[in-house]
């Protein structure tokens, strides 16, 4: 072990979150491109939007509970590999995807490319949390959910550049070459803890403190399965994270059915009018993080209750104005964004400070899996309510009423 170097190791832990954004920066481009593919997919394989929607819908669920399996992996094996790992095999079932030749054939390995997508998220906040002490993991998470919030921009982009000279399948080959490269220098550059390079601080702050919760001896999955379940502000944070998740998603989904419906096509200004969402998802998630250790002190629960508190004002917004005025629509889906994911970093910090460390990464996996299980029940309800309704504004309202429902469970948590 080298004698403690404060310089040296907060270059080490900057390096560390730097290197894993930039893996976590490319990973959406391997789940969030098949939204794009969709049309080419119905006209060549003959399929309806309800067995889309099947596709879709269940594909969502595997993610969300491939997110408790790989939490207990990050927490065994280190965040390092399973990231790594969870790249390169979402490449190739990318491209296995691509050669499907009917509705089993694209949704077996669509089901399997989100289930190994899902070995990204809590192993990488493992290894962040593994280094950032509990005075900076709001500006660390920050930073790391905004790499993940503009991959969603970065999604959309590569997919609609794509479309512009190929066919639908190469959505699926051409844009996920970037993640196992993106991977492997994350896996060269990154080790899972300060101690792998030589330092003797384990809290992961500047000042060398050290977390008392740190590892100690190793547990079981049943012991961090118990552990987690029993805590009741735990649960009620995941809880709160999952109608974050419902409405941020159920944006991401159906905002562009909104605004491509009639006349999309032929408008390609709404192109950039949609991707204002992502856009200010992603500048949320770093605003935030960093608000929350400026001005809110760690204070996690009670920035996410302001953050959604103001994405419902929004998104009510949005369901009440009429349509028009492309600049005042932009504006208004940006805030939107901003404010949905903005407290997407204090739902990962309040992790580590809920929880014991030996089973951070579980816990983000619980409340990852809570967070799209959620989110896919998400989908029915706003497809029932647009259904009963006929108006796709209806999206904002339902949107604009979990986000409250979110808000009143931060508060829960702080009291």
């Amino acid at each position: 072990m080298r004698s403690f170097d404060a310089s040296a190791l907060r270059r080490a832990q900057w390096r560390v979150l730097l290197w894993t954004s930039f893996c976590y920066l490319f990973y959406y481009v391997g789940r969030q491109n098949f939204g794009w593919a969709i049309a080419g997919m119905k006209e060549d394989l003959h399929l309806t939007n309800t067995q889309i929607g099947w596709i879709s819908g269940t594909a969502l669920l595997c993610y969300g509970l491939g997110q408790i399996v790989s939490g207990h992996l990050g927490d065994r094996f280190g965040g390092r590999r399973m990231v790594t790992l969870g790249a390169i095999l979402s490449c190739f079932f990318n491209w296995v995807t691509s050669f499907a030749q009917g509705f089993w054939t694209l949704m077996i390995p669509w089901w399997v490319n989100n289930g190994v997508q899902s070995l990204g998220f809590a192993p990488a906040s493992r290894l962040i949390t593994n280094w950032w002490g509990p005075r900076e993991r709001g500006k660390a998470f920050g930073i790391f959910n905004f790499a993940a919030g503009f991959s969603s921009v970065l999604a959309f982009t590569l997919s609609i550049l794509v479309l512009r000279s190929l066919s639908w399948v190469w959505v699926f080959r051409l844009p996920v070459l970037l993640m196992p490269m993106a991977a492997l220098v994350f896996f060269c550059l990154v080790r899972d803890r300060p101690e792998a390079m030589g330092f003797t601080t384990p809290g992961g702050g500047p000042d060398g403190a050290a977390d008392a919760r740190r590892d100690g001896r190793q547990i079981s999955p049943a012991e961090r399965s118990r552990q987690v379940l029993r805590n009741r502000r735990f649960m009620i944070a995941s809880l709160g994270f999952g109608f974050d998740n419902w409405a941020r998603l159920g944006l991401l989904v159906w905002v562009p059915v909104h605004f491509l419906g009639v006349g999309g096509k032929e408008e390609p200004a709404s192109v950039w009018i949609t991707l204002s969402l992502p856009v200010g998802m992603a500048l949320g998630a770093l605003a935030a993080g960093y608000l929350a250790d400026r001005f809110f002190h760690g204070d996690h629960p009670r920035l996410s209750a302001l953050f959604l508190t103001l994405a419902s004002m929004a998104m009510l917004t949005l369901f009440l104005v009429p349509r028009g005025g492309r600049g005042f629509w932009i504006a208004l889906l940006f805030l939107a964004g901003f404010f949905v994911f903005g407290p997407a970093a204090s739902f990962s910090a309040l992790c580590a400070e809920l929880l014991d460390l030996r089973v951070m990464g579980t816990g983000i996996g619980f409340m990852n899996a809570v967070g799209y299980g959620t989110a896919a029940l998400g989908d029915l309800v706003i497809g029932v309510v647009l259904d009963a309704t006929g108006r796709t504004e209806s999206i904002f309202l339902v949107t604009a009423t979990v986000c409250l429902l979110g808000a009143l469970c931060s508060l829960s948590v702080r009291r």
